[in-house]
């Protein structure tokens, strides 16, 4: 027999209901902490169901770590909107009543009785790449935003504003305090 586990992920906690797909009853819950000592507990409570499916609430913001651990262990995971479930919480419970076990039940129900979750796939090669190519981006623009702030208070501290060109070596000195002064050699005054 198929089992759902819901699950309701927070930042630290997840909380995870299995619920029997053809009665959606709640069968059994567990609350973990989100670490990955706690994401093996819970798969070794979750392997007494050795045919089950997992929706995960929010699998693009808090579910995200939770759900590609799932996955690169092979578990089937389908993705459930969080309006999908408190429309289902509404229904089926009644009022405002809300709670992380609630949730994660509902969450296997959607899955269950309306079909909307949406089955997820383990990352590939190209969403590696893309996390990567996100990160060269954001490095490259900090750099541009360094630079940016960096010019903006040389305007401030240097007389007639920052160089158009980069300045290097003893002209970065005599830019930013001035020139050096001369020594009192003769012959040396007449050159510039």
């Amino acid at each position: 027999m198929m089992m759902l586990i819901g699950i309701d992920p927070h930042k630290t906690t997840h909380t995870a209901t299995a619920v029997e797909p053809h009665t959606n009853q709640e069968v059994a819950s567990i609350r973990i902490d989100a670490t990955l000592r706690e994401y093996r507990r819970m798969l070794a409570w979750a392997n007494q169901w050795p045919q089950r499916r997992w929706a995960v609430e929010n699998v693009e913001g808090l579910g995200r770590h939770l759900t590609s651990w799932l996955l690169a262990r092979g578990e089937q995971v389908v993705d459930v909107s969080t309006t999908a479930t408190a429309r289902v919480r509404q229904l089926s419970r009644g009022g405002g009543r809300k709670n992380d076990r609630i949730d994660a039940s509902a969450a296997a129900c959607v899955a269950a009785l309306q079909g909307d979750g949406r089955p997820l796939q383990a990352e590939g090669h190209a969403d590696a790449l893309a996390v990567l190519d996100e990160r060269r981006v954001n490095l490259s623009q900090s750099r541009v935003r360094a630079v940016n702030q960096l010019h903006a208070l040389l305007r401030a501290l240097i007389a007639g504003g920052a160089a158009k060109r980069p300045v290097r070596g003893g002209r970065l000195r005599a830019a930013a305090h001035g020139p050096a002064p001369r020594s009192g050699r003769a012959g040396s005054q007449g050159r510039r």
